[in-house]
């Protein structure tokens, strides 16, 4: 559909169509106007002079002497025209334009017109343009535009206007109307009652606050509405059911509270919808399936192209993690996910494999390294899943978008990546204050039980299963707490967060995951201290450097890979806390490289480059080589394969017994003294008796004080055994 009238120039023809067809956006619409004229009128060589800061008052009489001169006005101009803008005009006269019968384009722009009387334009029949755009005009009656006939196209472009009330009364034929930038608050019944041919209304960047359900009944030929930038808080159920014509609809940026499900059930011919800066709580397909041919349309999310996934075009057209087509939008995040699962999971599983088939002395804190590993696993797990879920979306995940975060899948791969996190932060946690109680209060710890051990894992399973599970066990609660981005995470959501979801997560992230990171780095600083400390009293000086070099080393790696790990989701999360707008790039990145770390970076901090596992790999190997010779036929020696982790002695619960063979001894030499001399052989026994019970009694003694020394022994033996854990 094409406005009515003579367009001028093809440029400028060429313009109005594409943009009634929606592919010029409507906030470029002045400037391409202003721009395309300018180009055409070069291009056709009838630029004349511009009258610049000379009139203060635009009157018939100063018209003849000088306006008109340096106004264009050839014999070869078909189309004359009058270029007034960029001057100071305040007050255009009744009579300053009379017998201009011939004149077909009138810029007023850029002046300070503040009043236009009615029937200053009464003789400009002929009239096609005229463009007011940039002044003061306060108030306009039907009564103003009187003699307008041929009149296609008006722009009051940024003025003063409050209220219209039948503005095309004396214009039959307009068929552009731009007020844009005005102070109208609102459209009633009769605003555009005589508009019948109007294609294009522009009420962008006004202060509407109402509409009449009726006022935009008349407009049956109208092709492009733009309401954007106003104050609409609700749109009249029926406001668009008469415009069928409609080609493009812009309504961005109102504060509409919630949209009908059938408020475009009419629009069957519209082709470009923007909906841009509007929360829509109720979205739904529903609400835009009837609109078979639209192209083009404009969402404040991302997450709501999903919704539309019949339309071409979708802005925006990713949130940083997905995009229209893939579900991971960067190709670098495509090949990495990969990487980094593959690492996850290989690594954690190969450390589980050797701490099971190597024999451990010290089979307590091997069951906590297997479950940690376990817990690092499930990490590799979801990001595998996600790297198979787009493999499976690619080139299409529009269409499927919305029903993937919605899904079950979605919600249990989630799960298990919270699940991870959160059983990973506790047992690093609960392993640094293990090794930070036994190497700074070594006399004063007792080694942990078996008991005591199963139960504190079994402990930091549960409640990261509760921390991970809540969201889907409370649904009413926390709605879809996984399903805010296609990736399944809920470190940062664009969409509107329960205030249960919201505290929820505040809670994981900046309260337990930070004092659980809290805790680790001060332990470490305390435990690298004690052991500096305690070296240097008991250590030759440069045999004391090495060690301690090689401690710092390790507590280092340790302590950054924690850091880079978890400091920038806490920065991420403070950000979010504080309202600031965080680019999804940024949290597509932190989810498949920053967040999984520590999952990858664990088995080898914690097993793969300590020292333990360094010996038994040697000793694997030695004893690998020790076996070739079977093949030649000679026997070979098969050292057992131990895991030198501790070397703890042997309890003596028991303690030492006096020997029984001495009380054998007296009754035998009480049986071989003679009869006679029973009474000194009596006093012999007797001295015999306290002798014995004299050497008892320092037996005893000796026993206790090896007693005492063993429980020493073997606190220093754990005590060395963590601190070569850290080595």
């Amino acid at each position: 559909m094409r406005p009515s009238g003579p367009l001028g120039t093809p440029a400028e023809a060429i313009f109005v169509s594409a943009l009634r067809y929606g592919f010029i956006r409507s906030a470029d619409r002045a400037h391409r106007l202003s721009a395309s004229r300018s180009a055409a009128d070069r291009a056709d060589g009838r630029i004349g002079p511009i009258l610049r800061r000379t009139n203060v008052c635009l009157r018939r009489t100063g018209w003849s002497a000088r306006a008109r001169e340096r106004t264009e006005h050839t014999k070869s101009s078909r189309r004359p025209r009058r270029y007034l803008q960029h001057n100071r005009i305040q007050d255009v006269s009744p009579d300053a334009f009379r017998g201009l019968f011939n004149l077909t384009r009138l810029y007023l722009s850029y002046n300070k017109i503040s009043v236009l009387m009615p029937g200053v334009f009464r003789d400009l029949h002929k009239l096609e343009w005229l463009i007011l755009e940039n002044n003061n005009v306060r108030q306009i009656s039907p009564m103003t535009f009187s003699g307008l006939n041929s009149l296609v196209l008006l722009v009051l472009l940024n003025n003063s206007l409050t209220k219209l009330d039948d503005i095309c009364r004396e214009m039959p034929r307009l068929n552009w109307l731009d007020l844009e930038g005005n102070l109208i608050e609102t459209i009633g019944n009769v605003s555009f009652c005589s508009c019948h041919m109007l294609t294009v209304l522009v009420l962008q960047r006004n202060r509407i606050s109402h509409v009449h359900e009726q006022a935009l009944s008349v407009l049956q030929k109208l092709g492009e509405l733009d309401l954007s930038n106003n104050r609409l808080v609700a749109i009249p159920p029926n406001l668009f059911v008469l415009l069928g014509d409609l080609l493009q609809l812009n309504i961005s940026y109102n504060p509409i509270v919630e949209l009908q499900v059938d408020h475009f059930d009419n629009l069957h011919k519209l082709k470009s919808l923007s909906i841009e800066g509007i929360e829509i709580g109720n979205i739904q397909r529903r609400m835009f399936e009837p609109l078979k041919y639209l192209t083009h349309i404009y969402f404040k999310k991302f997450q709501y192209c999903g919704y539309a996934p019949h339309v071409r075009s979708c802005k925006p057209n990713t949130d940083g993690i997905s995009s229209f087509e893939d579900l991971l939008a960067n190709i670098v995040l495509r090949v990495f996910v990969w990487v980094v699962s593959a690492t996850t999971c290989f690594g954690n599983i190969f450390v589980i494999c050797m701490r099971s088939y190597i024999r451990s002395e010290n089979k307590l804190h091997a069951m906590c390294i297997i479950s940690l590993c376990c817990a690092d696993g499930l990490m590799g797990i979801y990001l595998f899943m996600i790297g198979a879920y787009d493999l499976k979306f690619r080139g299409e995940y529009n269409r499927h978008a919305q029903a993937w975060m919605d899904s079950s899948q979605c919600q249990v791969i989630g799960s298990l990546a919270m699940l991870s996190t959160e059983v990973s932060v506790l047992l690093l946690t609960y392993l640094t204050l293990e090794k930070y109680i036994c190497i700074v209060y070594p006399f004063q710890y007792l080694t942990p039980g078996w008991r005591r051990t199963v139960t504190i894992l079994l402990g930091i399973w549960v409640f990261g299963f509760i921390v991970a599970f809540l969201p889907l066990a409370c649904k009413g609660l926390f709605r879809n707490f996984y399903g805010t981005n296609g990736v399944c995470f809920p470190l940062h959501s664009e969409q509107p967060e329960t205030l249960w979801a919201h505290v929820y997560s505040i809670i994981i992230f900046l309260g337990l995951n930070l004092v659980a990171f809290l805790i680790i780095v001060l332990a470490y600083a305390s435990m690298f201290y004690n052991i500096q400390r305690t070296g240097t009293q008991a250590t030759k000086y440069s045999n004391h450097i090495k060690k301690e070099v090689t401690i710092a080393k390790r507590f280092f790696s340790i302590v950054v890979t924690d850091s880079l790990c978890w400091i920038p989701i806490f920065i991420l999360k403070i950000l979010s806390l504080l309202q600031v707008e965080i680019p999804g790039t940024i949290s597509s990145w932190v989810v498949v490289f920053i967040l999984p770390i520590n999952s990858a970076l664990n088995p080898i901090l914690y097993t793969l480059t300590t020292r333990p596992f360094k010996e038994t790999i040697l000793q694997v190997w030695a004893n690998y080589r020790q076996r070739r010779p079977l093949l030649s036929g000679h026997p070979a020696h098969h050292p057992s394969l131990t895991w030198q982790e501790t070397w703890p002695l042997q309890d003596n619960s028991h303690g030492l017994s006096p020997p029984a063979r001495a009380v054998e001894m007296t009754s035998t030499l009480a049986g071989l003294t003679p009869v006679e001399n029973a009474n000194d052989g009596y006093n012999d026994i007797i001295a015999c008796t306290q002798q014995q019970q004299q050497q008892q009694q320092k037996q005893c003694t000796v026993v206790s004080v090896c007693s005492q020394k063993q429980a020493m022994l073997h606190m220093l033996t754990y005590t060395r055994t963590q601190t070569n854990e850290l080595i």
